[in-house]
C-alpha cells in the first residue's frame, strides 16, 4: 500500500538516497556527467537534513520510493504562485501512479494559491509529458544555468481549479 505523507527528520537518510538515486536515473544523458559524478548520496541526505519542510514522501512497507516538495513560488513576481519544488519517483516504481498522487498531496497543500507553477529540463520530456498531462503548460518563462555546462529548465503553469479537478 502506498501512503503519502509529511516527511520527517527521520527520514532524512532514506529521502536523500531516494534523491540521489532518481537524480542518476532521471538525468544521465540529460545533464553533463561531470555534475552528476560530483553528486553523491551524503550530499543529498544533508539536503534532506538542511531543509525537510515542505517535504512529501511515498511510503511503501515503511521505504520511502519517491518524494515531492513544494511552497511558494521562489521567483520574483511570481509569489502568488505556489510552486512544485520537486517530484522524484524511483524508476522501479514510476508508472503506477505515485508520481500523481504526489502531485495532488502537493497541490491540496497550495491550496491557498490560485496557480501553481513548477520548472522542468527542456530535455526531461518524460517530465514535460507527465506535467502536461496533468494540465500544465508552458508559460514562455525560460532559466539558464550551467551546471559544469548549461543547461535550459522551462516554467510550466496551471491554474489550482484546473489541477483539483484530477
Amino acid at each position: 500500500m502506498i501512503v503519502i505523507r509529511t516527511a520527517t527528520i527521520d527520514d532524512a537518510e532514506q529521502k536523500g538516497r531516494v534523491h540521489y538515486k532518481t537524480w542518476k536515473e532521471t538525468y544521465t544523458g540529460l545533464m553533463n556527467s561531470t555534475y552528476l559524478d560530483n553528486m553523491n548520496v551524503e550530499k543529498c541526505i544533508n539536503i534532506a537534513r538542511k531543509y525537510p519542510e515542505n517535504t512529501l514522501v511515498a511510503d511503501i512497507n515503511n521505504e520511502i520510493v519517491g518524494f515531492a516538495c513544494y511552497g511558494q513560488c521562489r521567483d520574483n513576481g511570481m509569489e502568488e504562485y505556489g510552486e512544485i519544488i520537486a517530484v522524484y519517483v524511483l524508476k522501479d516504481y514510476q508508472k503506477q501512479g505515485i508520481g500523481k498522487m504526489l502531485m495532488e498531496a502537493c497541490i491540496k497543500k497550495l491550496n491557498c494559491y490560485d496557480k501553481i507553477c513548477l520548472w522542468v529540463l527542456n530535455t526531461n520530456h518524460n517530465a514535460i509529458s507527465f506535467y502536461k498531462k496533468l494540465g500544465f503548460q508552458f508559460n514562455g518563462d525560460e532559466k539558464h544555468e550551467i551546471l559544469v555546462t548549461p543547461i535550459i529548465e522551462l516554467r510550466m503553469v496551471n491554474s489550482i481549479n484546473n489541477i483539483s479537478s484530477l
